[in-house]
């Protein structure tokens, strides 16, 4: 591991994302949320993703020139992500729903489809908190993850996640419904790594640790067959954004984001009081263990990240930083703006 501070960090992204072709205000996006996958402790989708996203546009470059909104109603918007980084995409959507909650009748529903690396949910989740909205979002991907009793991949690793605005903090429930999500696998390759016993199969059906067998078989799916049947329904949500059910590769993959604010129902103030008040009586809870606290979701990380802004530097593996260091140096290119 190397020790950088954030503030180089955050130079090193935005030089190495500039050098692949985003857009200056795409980077702008993009780079805050790898970064806080880095303070939050989920490495493996930090620094680490600017090598797959180079690995994807060595595989197939952008296709389009930026994301657009394509169709939009008092409650409603439908965009084209223009095969863009699905950062940049996820956050037009998280934009426009949170515009038209707040100016329309109080809720409102975003697709986004032609997308890739849609990212951790829970960063745009604590932006619908942060504008006192409940909110649900879902993103599809490529066939990554068998269904309950197979050992063939059906689904991706398909993150859901629920926010609930709190007086001090938000309630956030962000979980992907495979044992190993996709990113881990990379970067267990990357670095030569086995991955843990269960989970994943090859391309045969047998259980593997080796990574690039696992890439070429199958993830298992987290939570036995309720896992299974919610990935299923992430598939699908993924679809109504307008995606392909099942992707094909790094691409087309589906978003979908719904925000509703709780004034609709009743005193939004008060209802954010009840969300606070209920996650002190989840935390107060008899603990199994003395020494394991209970907690509520989100709260780990989000106590790592705390530290880590006030220590003002984080740790990245050696090979991670090298080579997010050798794409930067290549310097930004002529074509950058429209890379094709």
């Amino acid at each position: 591991m190397t020790t950088i501070t954030i503030d180089d960090a955050r130079s090193l992204a935005a030089r190495a994302l500039a050098a692949l072709g985003l857009h200056p205000d795409e980077i702008e996006q993009t780079v805050p949320h790898l970064l806080d996958c880095e303070l939050r402790g989920l490495e493996y989708s930090g620094l680490a993703r600017i090598l797959s996203i180079r690995d994807r546009l060595d595989a197939h470059p952008f296709e389009g020139e930026r994301a657009v909104v394509t169709a939009r109603t008092s409650v409603s918007a439908r965009i084209d992500g223009g095969d863009r980084l699905g950062y940049t995409v996820a956050q037009l959507a998280v934009d426009e729903v949170i515009a038209l909650a707040r100016s329309g009748p109080g809720i409102a529903v975003v697709g986004a489809d032609r997308t890739w690396y849609t990212g951790m949910l829970s960063f745009y989740a604590e932006q619908l908190a942060a504008a006192g909205l409940v909110g649900m979002l879902a993103s599809s991907a490529a066939a990554w993850v068998a269904p309950f009793g197979a050992s063939e991949p059906r689904m991706g690793t398909n993150p859901i996640c629920f926010v609930f605005p709190g007086v001090d903090r938000p309630f956030v429930w962000d979980i992907g419904i495979a044992e190993i999500i996709h990113a881990q696998v990379v970067i267990a390759g990357r670095e030569g790594a086995a991955l843990p016993d269960g989970v994943a199969y090859d391309a045969a059906g047998a259980p593997t640790v080796d990574p690039v067998a696992a890439l070429g078989g199958a993830f298992v799916n987290w939570g036995g067959h309720r896992g299974s049947g919610l990935g299923l329904a992430v598939q699908l949500l993924g679809a109504l954004a307008g995606a392909p059910v099942l992707p094909d590769g790094m691409r087309d993959f589906g978003f979908l984001v719904l925000a509703i604010d709780p004034a609709l129902l009743g005193d939004a103030g008060a209802f954010r009081a009840k969300v606070e008040e209920y996650l002190a009586s989840v935390e107060s809870a008899r603990p199994v263990d003395p020494g394991r606290p209970v907690r509520v979701p989100f709260s780990r990380s989000a106590a790592l990240r705390a530290e880590r802004i006030a220590a003002g530097a984080i740790d990245v593996p050696e090979p991670i930083l090298r080579g997010v260091e050798a794409i930067a140096a290549v310097g930004t290119p002529v074509s950058a703006h429209d890379r094709r």
